[in-house]
C-alpha cells in the first residue's frame, strides 16, 4: 500500500457520510465470518447474507463478526443498517488513511487501528493496513482491508478455550485484538533495529553514498511509524479512562498493560529516530574529516615544494653573472639543499603530529 495520503478527490462535493472507498483494493472479495461463543458454547460460520446477523444483537453469547475486504460499500451499508451504525462511522471505515482513534457513541465504541508489515512489499518497505473495531454490548465487529492471519491466534484461543477469553465479555475480545496488533509492532521494530545496527557498522567502517540512502530510508520508516504510534497511545489512553458501561472494570488493568506497551513502542521509535539523525551527522562529519585529511596532505605537499620552487625560480632567472653557474658542484648542491629542506620539514611536521 502506498504510504502517501490516499487521494480524496473522488469525494469532492459529496455530502458528509457518503460511502466511498478511499485507498487501494487489497482484496478481490469481501468475506464475513462469525464466531459465537461463551464458556460452554462455540459456533463458527461464514455469513452469506447480512440478515443472518440480525439475531446476533440479542444473543447472550459474545459474537465476533470479522470482515475481510472493505471496498464493497454495499456490504458496509447493510452492516450499518443491521447494527445501527452512524454514516460517519461507516465513512471512516472506508477512508483507509485514518489515524488511530477512539470514539464513544454510547451504544458502541468505534476504534481505528493501524497494522504494519515490512515483508508485504516487494521493496521491503513498511506498509500499513487499517483495521477498524466496533465494540458493542455483546458483539465485536472487526474490519480488515485484506485477509491476513494476524488475528488467527485469537481464534485459536477461542477454539481451544485457553486463557480467559471464553469466560470474558466482548470488551476483552476487543482488548485482545488491540493487543495482538500492538505486539506486531515489536517485530517490526526488532527488524528495523537490526537494519540500523548493520548500517551503523557500515557507516563507521566505510561511509558511502549507499549508506546514506539506507539511513534516509530507515528514517522515513521511523517517521511513518511515529505518525501512527503517537495517536495510538492517545487512543488506548482514552479507552483506559473511558467510563463507558461497555468496558468492564476487570478489563481496565489489561488496557493499562497495552498502554505501557504503546509507550514502550513510542520510546523505541523516538530512540531509533534520534539514532538515525545522529548517524546522518556522523556521515557528514566523516565526509568533512575525509576532506580535511585530503586538504592536509595537499597542503603539506605544497608547503614542502614552496622552498624548492623558490630556489628553482631563482636559478631560472636569465642573469649573465651567477656565481654558482660556473661551479662544478653547483647542480648536486642544489638538489642536496632541496632534499635537506624536504626532510627537515617532514621531521618538523611529524613532531607536531601534522602527519
Amino acid at each position: 500500500m502506498s504510504r502517501r495520503l490516499k487521494i480524496r478527490s473522488t469525494k469532492a462535493g459529496l455530502p458528509p457520510g457518503s460511502l466511498v472507498h478511499i485507498g487501494e483494493k487489497l482484496s478481490e472479495t469481501t468475506k464475513i465470518t462469525l464466531i459465537d461463543y461463551n464458556g460452554d458454547y462455540l459456533a463458527e460460520k461464514n455469513i452469506q447474507n447480512m440478515d443472518e446477523l440480525l439475531a446476533v444483537k440479542d444473543k447472550p453469547t459474545v459474537s465476533w463478526i470479522h470482515i475481510d475486504g472493505i471496498h464493497d460499500t454495499r456490504v458496509l451499508e447493510q452492516l450499518g443498517a443491521v447494527f445501527g451504525l452512524h454514516p460517519l462511522i461507516l465513512e471512516d471505515i472506508l477512508n483507509t488513511d485514518q489515524r488511530p482513534k477512539m470514539e464513544d457513541l454510547g451504544d458502541y465504541i468505534f476504534i481505528v487501528l493501524k497494522r504494519f508489515c515490512n515483508i508485504c512489499d516487494q521493496n521491503n518497505d513498511i506498509t500499513s493496513e487499517q483495521i477498524s473495531v466496533i465494540l458493542g454490548p455483546n458483539y465485536v465487529i472487526s474490519l480488515q482491508e485484506k485477509e491476513e492471519d494476524i488475528l488467527n491466534p485469537i481464534r485459536d484461543r477461542i477454539r481451544t478455550g485457553k486463557g480467559r477469553i471464553r469466560k470474558a465479555g466482548a470488551d476483552y475480545l476487543a482488548y485482545s485484538i488491540i493487543d495482538i496488533i500492538l505486539d506486531s509492532y515489536f517485530s517490526i521494530l526488532e527488524t528495523l533495529g537490526e537494519k540500523i545496527d548493520l548500517e551503523e557498522e557500515a557507516l563507521l567502517s566505510n561511509p558511502a553514498g549507499r549508506t546514506l540512502q539506507a539511513i534516509q530510508h530507515l528514517k522515513r520508516d521511523m517517521i511513518f511509524l511515529r505518525k501512527s504510534v503517537w495517536p495510538l497511545r492517545e487512543t488506548i489512553s482514552a479507552l483506559e479512562r473511558s467510563e463507558s458501561p461497555l468496558i468492564q472494570e476487570s478489563t481496565g488493568i489489561y488496557l493499562k498493560d497495552i498502554y505501557d506497551h504503546a509507550l514502550h513502542v513510542l520510546d523505541t521509535v523516538e530512540t531509533y529516530r534520534d539514532m538515525l539523525s545522529g548517524m546522518i551527522d556522523i556521515y557528514l562529519s566523516s565526509l568533512s574529516n575525509r576532506m580535511n585529511q585530503v586538504m592536509k596532505v595537499l597542503t603539506i605537499i605544497a608547503t614542502i615544494f614552496m622552498p624548492m620552487t623558490f630556489l628553482a625560480g631563482v636559478y631560472g632567472m636569465n642573469f649573465k653573472y651567477f656565481p654558482e653557474l660556473e661551479w662544478r658542484w653547483g647542480y648536486p648542491l642544489f638538489w642536496t639543499v632541496n632534499l635537506t629542506i624536504a626532510v627537515v620539514m617532514l621531521i618538523l611536521f611529524k613532531r607536531k603530529k601534522w602527519l
